[in-house]
C-alpha cells in the first residue's frame, strides 16, 4: 500500500470513527425519539439529564474544533463554561440549536481531517504538543462517551 493509500485509510477511518456507528451510536441514535417531556428529566441515581449531556458534547466538541484551527483560540474556564446552567432547555428551538450546532461542527472536524492538506500529525502551533489527529480521536472518544450516558440516562427513563 503506498503512502498516499494509508494517509487516505487513515483519513476515511477517522470520519467514520467521528461519526459513530461502528463500536459506538450517533448522535442522531442517542437523542433519535426522545420524548420532548424527557429532554430535562433527571433520572434517579444519574448526575445529568439528556439536555446538560447534549449542551456538553456541543460545548466541548466545539471547543476542541475551535482549538484545533483557530490561531486566536481562548479556553473556555473549567468545568463552569462546558456546561449549562438549567436542566432542561429554554424552549424546543434551544434544542434544536443545539442539535444543529453538534451536526454542523462534526461535519467540520470530519473536513478538516479528511482534507489531505491537513497533516493530522503536525504539532499545533499554539498548543504544547497536541495534533489534529489527537484532537479528532479526543471527539470521537469524547461524543462516544457522552451519548453512552445519554443512552443510561434514557434506559433509567424508560425511554429506550
Amino acid at each position: 500500500m503506498s503512502t498516499e493509500d494509508k494517509d487516505r485509510s487513515l483519513r476515511d477511518q477517522l470520519v467514520k470513527l467521528l461519526r459513530g456507528g461502528n463500536a459506538h451510536l450517533g448522535l442522531d441514535q442517542a437523542i433519535g425519539e426522545l420524548p420532548k417531556e424527557l429532554r430535562g428529566a433527571k433520572a434517579p441515581s444519574l448526575p445529568h439529564t439528556v439536555w446538560q449531556l447534549l449542551e456538553h458534547l456541543r460545548i466541548a466538541q466545539w471547543d476542541i474544533l475551535e482549538f484545533s484551527r483557530n490561531r486566536d483560540y481562548t479556553a473556555p474556564k473549567w468545568p463552569d463554561d462546558y456546561w449549562p446552567d438549567t436542566a432542561a432547555p429554554a424552549d424546543d428551538a434551544a434544542w434544536d440549536r443545539s442539535v444543529e450546532a453538534l451536526h454542523r461542527d462534526l461535519k467540520a472536524m470530519e473536513d478538516l481531517v479528511a482534507d489531505p492538506k491537513t497533516d493530522l500529525y503536525a504539532k499545533i502551533p499554539w498548543g504544547d504538543g497536541q495534533t489534529i489527529l489527537r484532537e479528532a480521536l479526543l471527539v470521537a472518544d469524547h461524543n462516544a462517551y457522552h451519548l453512552g450516558q445519554i443512552v443510561s440516562v434514557r434506559q433509567a427513563l424508560g425511554a429506550w
